[in-house]
């Protein structure tokens, strides 16, 4: 079933929709003590204003939100929140999260019907999970001054047991004609489309073979932006015709003590006609650091991770320069403009 939400009109005008997009949101795990003690806003505190001077902002939640359900006990992560998290993830400026990983289904179908009770208790829309395959598959629409933003989540991680089927709960396994059927299906009725991809390898700094073509698939089939999460570090990005991929976003907010995932962005798309710009913001998200609370970097910390996420999108045709104090998507001319003719 197709999830439709309005946003006011006063919150978009000229036809430009501002899209901000994070990477993992995961609030278990190591941070389980940070979060009871300081609260499920804590998180969010240090980038709400950042997120909230958009139209729309999509996150990976990669966690339950349930007290109930048969813990998954076939793989070594289990993770759940609980129902304060979703009013926390609303307050921070959250309008759709997706549904489409490795985690979502960690309390089962009931953890999964909870989930999304509680996000749209909350007016938060949601993608890639359902009843079924078809319910896993339909896209979530946001409308904005007369123009329809689709988003389309899918999985391509085990455990295979989480995939929806015809009479089964789960996610949208990101079979790839699946994916182009959903996506051609969605642009016929929708101005713009967004697809997440829950795919990759954890902790490689190089999306595989398999990404690449997918995500071009995506683009081919009438997508504007794709998103990629799960390797829980940054991947590079590229411009693809009149799209952009961002391979992997990298965590946002994640209860994980790895050194590892240490640097992320905060991705803000301007759709118009389509991509009309592409601006990163660079997120330290070393929990050792900031204690679960993603910081935004400036200065020479910053220019050193827009470096790293130049030096990973090496010969994908992006990159990113300071203009005006923030770090774009360099040479969007009329004759490579993303605008679709």
């Amino acid at each position: 079933m197709l999830s439709l939400y309005f946003l006011s009109p006063l919150q978009a005008t000229g036809g430009e929709i501002t899209l901000s997009a994070v990477g993992d949101i995961m609030l278990d795990g190591s941070a389980r003590p940070t979060l009871q003690k300081l609260g499920y806003a804590f998180p969010f505190a240090a980038t709400r204003a950042i997120l909230k001077d958009s139209h729309i902002v999509i996150g990976n939640l990669e966690a339950p939100i349930t007290r109930r359900g048969t813990e998954f006990t076939d793989k070594r992560f289990r993770f759940r929140a609980p129902p304060e998290a979703a009013g926390a993830l609303r307050d921070a400026g959250f309008s759709i999260v997706t549904l489409a990983n490795n985690h979502i289904l960690d309390y089962g179908s009931q953890g999964l019907l909870d989930t999304k009770q509680h996000l749209k208790e909350n007016r938060i829309l949601c993608a890639g999970a359902g009843e079924n395959l078809a319910s896993a598959r339909a896209p979530a629409v946001v409308e904005s001054s007369g123009k329809r933003i689709a988003f389309l989540a899918y999985s391509l991680t085990y455990p295979e047991d989480f995939f929806a089927g015809q009479a089964r709960h789960g996610t949208a396994p990101g079979y790839a004609h699946l994916v182009a059927e959903d996506i051609k299906a969605a642009r016929r009725k929708a101005d713009h489309v967004v697809v997440s991809f829950h795919w990759g390898q954890e902790l490689a700094a190089a999306p595989k073979p398999y990404q690449v073509k997918i995500a071009r698939l995506a683009i081919d089939s009438g997508a504007d932006v794709v998103l990629g999460h799960h390797p829980h570090v940054l991947q590079g990005v590229e411009r693809y015709r009149n799209g952009v991929i961002f391979y992997s976003l990298g965590n946002f907010t994640f209860g994980s003590s790895s050194p590892t995932s240490d640097r992320s962005i905060i991705a803000r798309i301007t759709l118009d006609q389509g991509v009309s710009s592409v601006e990163v913001v660079p997120l330290n998200v070393l929990n050792r650091e900031i204690k679960y609370q993603p910081v935004v970097l400036t200065g020479g910390q910053g220019k050193r991770l827009i470096a790293r996420l130049n030096s990973l999108s090496k010969g994908m045709n992006a990159v990113f320069t300071e203009s005006g104090g923030k770090f774009v998507l360099a040479d969007i001319t009329p004759q490579m403009s993303f605008a679709r003719h």
